[in-house]
């Protein structure tokens, strides 16, 4: 089934489910859930051109509950914030504006979904012990990369920046959440601005997926914001990304 085929309303419902479910998981660490959408939107066969724009818009979305609810809550720090966006909103964009050859993005977009999902499962609970900010410049350096890296592919670049920030103890477990939703927020509005065209390419059905992105999204922020253990849903989500992952890959 293609995006041009007719949806059947059980087909879309199914769908709506595995996307509030994506929201919901994601936004409880502050993710806006990009590498879970583009994983269920590629199980659903939608059109892979459509992956990266629709990914984005409901990354928008989701991160942007999952930012005023992290931030609400007291747990956002604009000084681990800020060096990592300033050098990712730009490069985010060019990433955006950057199509990539099928042959080329469906290997890249299946090898992030593998490391997502290992990430996923073999997240642990960090202890907020011995934090130490990093320099200036090493946060810039990776800022540019995380950026380009969430344009080209529709991933917000959450995914990558919250193990980083935790692994090195850059960084509290709720303040990393509260900057990674940040993060997500801004390189996906800059990268969806980077390649506007690709809008044309959203599948007619992406408002009811909004709506199932916001309603999770506010669901996940919200338990998040409130300390919700979730290493253990996040490793079942784990699942779900290698099965996409592969089917990126070899299908």
């Amino acid at each position: 089934m293609t995006m041009a085929d007719p949806w059947s309303l059980s087909f879309l419902l199914l769908l709506m489910v595995c996307i509030l479910a994506v929201a919901i998981l994601y936004s409880s660490v502050g993710h806006g859930g990009g590498s879970g959408y583009i994983a269920a939107l590629a199980l659903f066969s939608v059109a892979p051109a459509a992956l990266k724009p629709t990914a984005l818009v409901l990354n928008i979305l989701v991160s942007s509950v999952a930012t005023f609810s992290f931030a609400r809550a007291g747990h956002f720090s604009w000084r681990l914030f800020w060096p990592f966006a300033a050098a990712s909103i730009p490069c985010s964009f060019i990433g955006g504006y950057i199509s990539l050859p099928l042959h080329v993005y469906k290997p890249l977009v299946g090898a992030i979904l593998l490391f997502s999902a290992c990430r996923l499962f073999c997240r642990t609970e960090y202890v907020d012990t011995e934090i130490q900010r990093p320099s200036a410049p090493v946060a810039l350096i990776l800022g540019a990369l995380l950026g380009l890296l969430s344009g080209l592919t529709g991933v917000g670049g959450g995914i990558f920046l919250s193990p980083l920030l935790l692994i090195l103890k850059w960084g509290r477990v709720r303040e990393v959440s509260a900057v990674a939703a940040l993060f997500v927020l801004v390189n996906s509005i800059a990268g969806l601005l980077g390649h506007l065209s690709s809008l044309q390419a959203i599948p007619y059905f992406a408002p009811m997926l909004a709506v199932a992105a916001l309603i999770g999204g506010s669901v996940g922020a919200t338990l998040g914001s409130r300390r919700l253990p979730v290493a253990a849903v996040m490793k079942s989500l784990a699942v779900v990304l290698v099965i996409a992952g592969i089917k990126m890959l070899f299908v």
